[in-house]
């Protein structure tokens, strides 16, 4: 379920920035042959970037890539540990439906005074608004599903699992991941063992 979930995003993801690194070759090409602006790229580029972080917020939950403040975290009991990952796992979880919350009232007062853009599309802001406010809601519907994980695992004992899932990644983690995705890449087998092996004792 996680994998397509997160399949899904990245590919809508993707295309999104597809689609407006198109509109920006056009506009600069039309500009400079034809003397012609499409009038919109710079605007269509800020809805692009505001509804696309929306997306990595959900990319970057699902791959453990949220910055977390680690410095005494390895340093501290295990049972703190262990309610400190399902502290911030359930606290993101209320950011998040907080952010999608409020972002309901953004649009009902776009809908009410009848908003639009200051650019020559003059597009109405409830449009851009309803496609960032989805984001933000399969960030929070995410979000909400790993806190309801993360309690279960809490309540189960399985303090293990949670650290894996829900705790700060190690440096032999990303080194781990990184080789993965070179050997995915290249099709090439790196030497992962060897060299994650090393990172994690120095780390």
């Amino acid at each position: 379920m996680k994998d397509t979930v997160e399949r899904w995003l990245g590919t809508l993801f993707g295309l999104i920035f597809l689609v407006l690194s198109l509109v920006v070759t056009v506009e600069t090409v039309v500009r400079k042959l034809f003397n012609f602006s499409l009038q919109g790229a710079d605007e269509l580029g800020g809805y692009t970037l505001a509804f696309g972080a929306t997306i990595a917020f959900s990319l970057a939950l699902m791959g453990r890539s949220h910055i977390r403040v680690d410095v005494f975290h390895d340093r501290l009991p295990a049972w703190l540990q262990t309610t400190l990952n399902w502290a911030s796992a359930v606290a993101l979880a209320a950011f998040a439906v907080l952010l999608a919350w409020l972002a309901t009232y953004v649009i009902a007062d776009s809908r009410e005074y009848h908003a639009v853009s200051q650019t020559p599309w003059a597009t109405p802001l409830e449009i851009p608004q309803s496609a960032w406010l989805f984001g933000l809601a399969v960030f929070a519907a995410v979000a909400v599903g790993y806190a309801l994980r993360a309690t279960v695992l809490l309540l189960r004992g399985r303090s293990a699992a949670l650290a894996h899932e829900f705790g700060p990644r190690s440096t032999k983690e990303e080194v781990a991941d990184e080789l993965e995705d070179l050997k995915q890449r290249s099709g090439a087998t790196p030497p992962s063992t060897d060299i994650a092996n090393a990172f994690g004792a120095r780390a």
